[in-house]
């Protein structure tokens, strides 16, 4: 995963956060949805991230036997 990737991914995150923390805060049912929403895909996204560095780490340890 490339550190713009992670960099996106935190972006999302923390955004999502942002946009919770406001609709709670305002009583925006619909904004605190969208936050929830904006933070679930970026843990899609980490963790397909995450599975793009394993299948990397096995293919180099595979070549290196």
């Amino acid at each position: 995963m490339s550190l713009g990737d992670k960099i996106g991914s935190k972006a999302d995150e923390l955004g999502g956060k942002a946009k919770e923390a406001a609709g709670r805060a305002t009583g925006d049912e619909e904004l605190t949805g969208e936050g929830q929403a904006d933070q679930a895909k970026a843990g899609v996204k980490k963790a397909a991230e995450n599975v793009k560095d394993a299948a990397g780490k096995v293919k180099d340890a595979l070549r290196n036997e």
